[in-house]
C-alpha cells in the first residue's frame, strides 16, 4: 500500500494549526475512532459469548473468567508490536489492515459458537479476539502524533472513549440478540460486527493520512523502556484501564455467579458500566487539560478506592442495589481516570525535555516521539491489569464463591496507586519541583506544559 504520505506536521505551530492542520487531525481523528471501535467490540466479544454458554456447554464459572482472561492478556501483548506499526507502515495504512485483521476472530468464533465445541477450541479462539485489544494502541500512537500538546488530552480522550464504548456496544447487541432471538443464537453477534469491520477498513484507506515525519524511528522503543516514567505511568495505568477492561469483560459473569442473575439479567445490566466508563473518559482527558493530569487522577485514585469500599460491604451483606451503585460509580471513575492518565503521558516526557535543555518545537517533537513510543508499553500493562481483575475474579469465586476477596486486593491495588500520584507527580520538596516538572522554559509547548499542573 502506497498510501498517502504528509511530509510535514507541526501542529505546535499555531498558524500551521489554522491553516490546515487542525481539519485534518480531526478527520483523521473521527476515522480512528471507528476502527478503535469495532477493534474494541471484537475484543469484547468474549464477555459476551459467556452469556450464551449455558449447562449445556460444559464450561463452568471459572472456566469462563478464564475465556475472558485469556482474550484481555493476548490484548495486552500485541499492544506492544502494535504500537510501532505506525511508524514503520504509516497510520492509515496500518489501521487498513489492522481492521482487516479482525475478520479472523471474528469469523472464528461464527464458526465455532455451538455447544459441543472443545474447551480447547474455545480457548484458541478467545485468544485470537485479543488482536482487537491492540488496535487501541496503535490509534492512540497515530493520534497523539497529530495533535499538539494543548489538546493532547481531549483527542486522546476522545479517542479512547469512542473506542472503550465497544464495550458496551458489543454487549448491548448481546442483550438484543437473547431478548429477541433467545440465547440459544450467539452467532447473530457475530454476524452483525463482520460487515462493520470491513467498513471501518474502507473508511481508513478513504479518509486517512499517514504522518512521514512519524515513520522509522525504531529507537524510540528502547528510550521510552528505559525510562522510569514510562513505568510508573502504566502502573498508575493498571489501576485505571485495566479496572475498567477488568470490569467490563467480567461484570456480567460476576452478577450471574455472585447475585444468580439470568443470562438476560445479566446482559441488560453489563453494558451500562462500560458505556457510563467511556462516555467520561473524554471528560477526564478535558478536565486533565484545564486542571493538571497528575491533580485528577489523585482525586480518582480517592473515589475509587471509596468506591470499592462499598463495593466490598455490599459483597459481604448481599445488597444488590449497594452493589451495582457502588461498581457503576467504578466504571464512571475509571474512565475519568484513563482520560487524566493519558493526558500526563506527553506532558511528562515534554517535560523531560526541557529539563534536558530543549524548548520549543524540539521539545514538543521530542515529547512526541517518547511518547508515542511509551503509549504502547503503557496500554499494553494497562490491559494487562484487566487480565489481573479476571484471574482475582477467578480465584476468588473458586475459593469462595464470591468476589469480595478479589475487591479488598484491588482496593489496596488503588491505594498504592494513589501514594504513586502523589509522591511523583504532586508532592513538592523543599526547594524544588516534582522530577516531572519542566525548567524555565518559554513557547507554546513550555505554556501548555505549566498549565497542564505536571
Amino acid at each position: 500500500m502506497r498510501g498517502r504520505w504528509i511530509e510535514r506536521w507541526d501542529p505546535e505551530d499555531e498558524e500551521f494549526w489554522r491553516d490546515g492542520g487542525e481539519r485534518v487531525a480531526r478527520r483523521n481523528l473521527h476515522v480512528s475512532v471507528l476502527c478503535e471501535h469495532i477493534g474494541f467490540s471484537v475484543w469484547s466479544l468474549w464477555s459476551v459469548m459467556v452469556l450464551f454458554m449455558g449447562p449445556e456447554y460444559g464450561v463452568d464459572p471459572a472456566g469462563k473468567f478464564f475465556l475472558i482472561a485469556l482474550a484481555t492478556l493476548v490484548g495486552a501483548a500485541v499492544r506492544v508490536p502494535y504500537s510501532f506499526a505506525v511508524a514503520r507502515f504509516g497510520g492509515r495504512n496500518w489501521t487498513v489492515v489492522s481492521a482487516l485483521l479482525l475478520l479472523a476472530p471474528t469469523g472464528a468464533a461464527y464458526a465455532v459458537m455451538e455447544p459441543g465445541t472443545s474447551y480447547t477450541v474455545f480457548l484458541l479462539v478467545a485468544a485470537l479476539t485479543g488482536i482487537g485489544g491492540g488496535n487501541f494502541a496503535s490509534s492512540m500512537t497515530n493520534i497523539n502524533a497529530f495533535y499538539p500538546l494543548r489538546a493532547k488530552g481531549w483527542a486522546l480522550g476522545l479517542n479512547a472513549g469512542g473506542g472503550n464504548i465497544g464495550v458496551p456496544v458489543v454487549q448491548s447487541v448481546g442483550l438484543l440478540v437473547i431478548a429477541t432471538a433467545g440465547a440459544a443464537h450467539p452467532k447473530l453477534v457475530l454476524g452483525v460486527y463482520l460487515p462493520l469491520i470491513v467498513v471501518a477498513a474502507v473508511c481508513a484507506a478513504l479518509f486517512m493520512d499517514n504522518l512521514a515525519p512519524v515513520r522509522g524511528d525504531r529507537g524510540a522503543l528502547g528510550e521510552a523502556a528505559r525510562a522510569p516514567h514510562t513505568w510508573l505511568l502504566a502502573f498508575l495505568y493498571t489501576g485505571t484501564f485495566g479496572s475498567f477492561i477488568g470490569y467490563g469483560f467480567a461484570f456480567g459473569l460476576v452478577l450471574q455467579a455472585q447475585f444468580g442473575r439470568t443470562p438476560l439479567q445479566a446482559a441488560s445490566l453489563t453494558f451500562a458500566g462500560p458505556l457510563l466508563g467511556s462516555l467520561v473518559r473524554p471528560a477526564g482527558g478535558a478536565l486533565a487539560d484545564r486542571l493538571g493530569g497528575a491533580k485528577v487522577t489523585l482525586w480518582t485514585f480517592v473515589a475509587m478506592a471509596a468506591a470499592t469500599g462499598v463495593v466490598v460491604q455490599a459483597s459481604v451483606t448481599g445488597s444488590f442495589a449497594v452493589f451495582l451503585t457502588g461498581f457503576s460509580a467504578l466504571f464512571v471513575l475509571s474512565g475519568i481516570g484513563n482520560g487524566s492518565v493519558y493526558k500526563m503521558i506527553p506532558v511528562v516526557f515534554t517535560a523531560q525535555a526541557h529539563r534536558a535543555g530543549l524548548t520549543g518545537e524540539a521539545a514538543a517533537a521530542y515529547g512526541r516521539r517518547l511518547s508515542g513510543a511509551a503509549m504502547g508499553l503503557i496500554g499494553a500493562v494497562g490491559a494487562a491489569g484487566g487480565l489481573g481483575v479476571n484471574l482475582a475474579f477467578r480465584q476468588s469465586f473458586g475459593a469462595s464463591g464470591s468476589g469480595t476477596a478479589a475487591f479488598a486486593a484491588f482496593l489496596a491495588c488503588y491505594a498504592a496507586c494513589l501514594a504513586v500520584t502523589w509522591a511523583v507527580y504532586l508532592r513538592r520538596p523543599a526547594g524544588g519541583a516534582t522530577e516531572a516538572a519542566p525548567a524555565p522554559a518559554t513557547g507554546p509547548a513550555a505554556e501548555s506544559l505549566r498549565a497542564s499542573g505536571v
